[in-house]
C-alpha cells in the first residue's frame, strides 16, 4: 500500500502553537519535509521529535516532489512543512500535493496555525466573506494593477506583504483604494506582537519613521457597496463629461465626490482614455 502524504500546519511564531495530532504525526512518519530544516530542526527538538528531515522548496520543488511521491508509493509516510503555518498557503507544497494525488496516494491535512485565520480572527473587520491575495507582486507597476483591479470589491481583503516593501504598498493602496481602513499585524504569536489599526492615513504615519521587521499580514475593509464602481463605467462618465467641456481636473472632481472613488485615480483615468483633452 502506499503511504500517506500528511499536510502539517505548524506554529507561526511561538512553539506552543501545535496540535497534539500534529506532534504525533511528525513523530511517527518516516520523513518530514521541510521548507527550511534548519528552522524545522528547532521546532522538533523543542518537542523532542527525532524524525529525519528532508529539503523542500521554491528552488527543489519540482525534483523533490517526483521523489518524494516515489517514496509515497513504497509506503513512506511524509509529512510537509513550511517555515511556519499552513504548507501551500503563499508557501511550498502545491506541487507535492498535486503530483501525489495524481499518483492516487492519500492527502491528509492536519490543521493549525495560519497567519490568514490568526489576523482575521482579531482584526475587527468584517470577516464572514473575504479575500486572501497571498503575496502583492513585488514590482511596483504590476502591485498598483492588481490593487486598481481589487479596488471595487466589496469583502474584506487580506494580503501578505515584505517589510522592505510595506510602506511603498500602503501609499499604493491610499491612493488607489482612497482612505480605507486598514489592520497591519506583524510578529503575530511573537514577543512583540502588534496590531494597527485605523485609516490608511494614519497607520502609514504610525510606520514612517519605524524599521520594519518580519512579513506583514494586512486586512483592508473592502468598498462600499455604493462606492463599487468599475472603471468601465468610470470611463464612459469621464467620456460624457468630456463632450460636456469639463477639463480633466474638473471631471476628477466631480467623479470624485460622485462616486467616493480616489480623485488621482479619476486624472489618470481621464488622461490616459483622452489624451487630447485639456488638464
Amino acid at each position: 500500500m502506499s503511504g500517506v502524504l500528511y499536510v502539517v500546519a505548524t506554529p507561526i511564531g511561538n512553539l506552543e502553537d501545535i496540535s497534539l495530532r500534529a506532534l504525533h504525526v511528525l513523530r511517527e512518519v518516516d520523513v518530514v519535509a521541510a521548507e527550511d530544516t534548519r528552522r524545522t530542526k528547532i521546532l522538533l527538538a523543542h518537542h523532542a521529535i527525532g524524525t529525519p528531515l528532508t529539503s523542500y522548496h521554491e528552488h527543489n520543488e519540482r525534483t523533490k516532489a517526483r521523489h518524494l511521491v516515489a517514496r509515497l508509493e513504497r509506503g513512506e509516510n511524509i509529512a510537509l512543512v513550511s517555515d511556519a503555518g499552513t504548507p501551500t498557503l503563499s508557501d511550498p507544497g502545491y506541487t507535492l500535493v498535486v503530483e501525489a494525488i495524481k499518483a492516487g496516494i492519500r492527502v491528509s491535512p492536519i490543521p493549525g496555525a495560519s497567519a490568514l485565520t490568526a489576523v482575521l480572527s482579531a482584526s475587527g473587520l468584517p470577516v464572514d466573506r473575504f479575500v486572501f491575495e497571498g503575496f502583492l507582486p513585488a514590482k511596483k507597476q504590476e502591485r498598483r494593477g492588481r490593487v486598481r483591479a481589487l479596488r471595487a470589491e466589496t469583502r474584506s481583503l487580506v494580503c501578505y506583504e515584505a517589510p522592505h516593501r510595506l510602506k511603498e504598498a500602503l501609499e499604493d493602496m491610499r491612493e488607489i483604494f482612497g482612505n480605507r481602513e486598514v489592520v497591519l499585524a506583524r510578529e503575530l504569536t511573537k514577543i512583540h506582537e502588534e496590531f494597527l489599526r485605523g485609516p490608511l492615513s494614519e497607520v502609514i504615519g504610525q510606520i514612517a519613521d519605524q524599521e520594519i521587521r518580519g512579513e506583514v499580514t494586512l486586512v483592508i475593509r473592502g468598498a462600499s457597496e455604493d462606492s463599487s464602481v468599475t472603471e468601465e463605467r468610470l470611463k464612459a462618465e469621464i467620456e460624457k463629461l468630456k463632450t460636456n467641456g469639463l477639463r480633466v481636473k474638473e471631471i476628477a472632481e466631480v467623479l470624485g465626490e460622485q462616486y467616493g472613488y480616489p480623485k488621482k485615480e479619476i486624472y489618470r483615468l481621464a488622461l490616459a482614455g483622452s489624451p487630447k483633452i485639456t488638464p
